[in-house]
């Protein structure tokens, strides 16, 4: 109990409050901005970390890596361009939500869910820390592919249109990804002689260009669409009690995957976000409303991004192996202050680690309030003539791409795949796919190539061991459930005649 008090103690200082809320506001306007990712938001932290005390530069990473995760399903529900990759997943279903003039009810759901989400994650942390990292430990690289593979069935399960153009899609996007040389055997491929594709495609401009870049053409090529209806925004969080109490399940669920996924080194939010949409859709009983402006996969993928990020900092903190790019960025920072990751900071440094538990909570309550007031100027979005807001995006593309990587190269990337993507849609082919063929792609190729080497070329190993197993049936299950069920219909139609 002591060291809790010395927690709260720690946290209470004015310097750690101060920087809680100014990282706060800082994350909601950068994940707001297609383009600047929540782990761009973190990394440009970096230098002001700096000059601040452990707690307080700890608290920085924290508090705006929350807000940017959730501020980004903003202009994905307003606009349909996805903030984050996190919120790519379910960008269709907030858009579809709009279009009908339920988009406070969409961006509540996302406020709401995203601080429940962090909270049962934080929990999590608190709770069953050393049994997380224990099993994430067992974690190889034949459980990478299989995890990574099942990620990648994703796209099969939240296409609205044929799978086999979702799949048509998604091996697209695993070509993509094999561009560059940072692949197992060090080779230059499909490269073309150009020094820029040497490091390959980067998910992030992929991502600004197929969304945010095509809408653009869209808006060129097409009449204005009808507007959205009118209506004054009122209290966005109405109705939220009542759609957790609708949708338990799979508010839990996105829960339960989150915290799963978070906790394994290199998985994160994205593919959180995109499991547990895929999931709720499987286990709805409304599966075909999905893509039309349902609330249930929001509810559950809103959940899973942030219970993905608490759960994270899991490995991180106990053996210094990042959850993914934001905890990646703050082992750097932890071992700048001389917090030291590792068992022993839970034991020597315990009243620095309840400080971290009560920043989580805390950046997750203080998330309600200043998401309202970020949702409220949003919407003045619906309000602006389409002729005005498109310039400003595109401008926001290009000064995003660039951001990322210091080159003019990523601009003409986010241009290449704002044209790849408007001809996939012209066509029927889901641009969610593309997106993550490419940004699972590198995964199940390093995990995939690396097995066969660790066992002498032998598949056995793919399915003998226990976690491994189990994650092979289920990826096999979900790669058959179509076909299952075409057979299921054709069975069942000369019967029903």
């Amino acid at each position: 109990m002591s060291q809790l008090l010395d927690g709260f103690a720690l946290v209470a200082q004015f310097d750690v409050l101060v920087a809680i809320f100014a990282s706060a506001v800082y994350g909601l306007v950068i994940g707001s901005l297609p383009g600047l990712s929540a782990t761009m938001a973190t990394a440009l932290l970096v230098p002001v970390t700096f000059y601040l005390s452990p707690i307080a530069a700890v608290a920085t990473i924290i508090t705006s890596s929350a807000m940017a995760i959730f501020s980004g399903d903003i202009p994905g529900c307003l606009l349909r361009i996805p903030g984050t990759p996190a919120s790519a997943a379910y960008t269709d279903e907030a858009y579809a939500m709009t279009r009908k003039g339920q988009a406070e009810m969409a961006l509540g759901i996302g406020l709401w869910f995203s601080a429940i989400g962090g909270i049962v994650g934080t929990l999590s942390l608190m709770i069953m820390a050393p049994t997380l990292a224990e099993v994430a430990l067992n974690f190889s690289s034949f459980e990478y592919f299989w995890l990574a593979l099942l990620g990648l069935m994703c796209a099969t399960l939240v296409a609205r249109s044929s799978p086999v153009k979702a799949i048509a899609a998604m091996l697209l996007g695993l070509l993509f990804a094999c561009i560059g040389m940072e692949n197992p055997a060090g080779a230059p491929r499909f490269t073309f002689g150009m020094t820029d594709l040497l490091g390959g495609i980067e998910p992030l401009p992929a991502l600004v260009g197929v969304f945010a870049v095509s809408q653009v053409m869209r808006a060129l090529a097409e009449a204005e669409p009808p507007p959205i209806p009118r209506r004054k925004f009122g209290s966005i969080l109405a109705g939220q009690w009542t759609m957790t109490k609708r949708y338990p399940k799979p508010m839990m669920r996105g829960n339960v995957v989150g915290i799963i996924i978070g906790v394994l080194p290199g998985a994160g939010a994205d593919m959180a976000a995109w499991v547990s949409y895929a999931m709720s859709k499987r286990f709805s009983r409304e599966p075909e409303k999905f893509g039309t402006g349902h609330p249930e996969g929001l509810v559950e993928s809103g959940a899973a991004n942030n219970a993905s990020l608490a759960s994270g900092w899991v490995p991180a903190l106990l053996f210094g192996i990042p959850g993914d790019t934001i905890t990646a960025i703050a082992i750097g920072v932890l071992y700048m202050k001389g917090l030291n990751p590792g068992p022993t900071l839970f034991t020597e440094r315990a009243d620095s680690m309840y400080a971290l538990y009560i920043i989580f909570i805390l950046a997750n309550i203080i998330m309600i309030p200043l998401g309202l007031i970020m949702i409220r100027l949003a919407a003045t979005v619906l309000r602006v003539p389409r002729s005005a807001i498109m310039p400003v995006i595109l401008m926001l593309c290009a000064v995003g791409a660039f951001a990322t990587g210091n080159n003019l190269f990523a601009v003409t990337l986010v241009g290449f795949f704002g044209v790849v993507g408007y001809v996939m849609e012209r066509n029927g082919y889901p641009v969610a796919a593309l997106v993550l063929g490419i940004v699972m792609g590198s995964m199940v190729e390093q995990s995939f190539v690396t097995s066969l080497i660790k066992s002498d070329n032998s598949l056995l190993p793919f399915f003998d061991r226990p976690i491994s197993a189990v994650l092979s049936v289920i990826t096999i299950g979900a790669l058959l459930w179509p076909v299952g069920a075409w057979l299921v219909r054709r069975m069942r139609r000369p019967s029903a005649a």
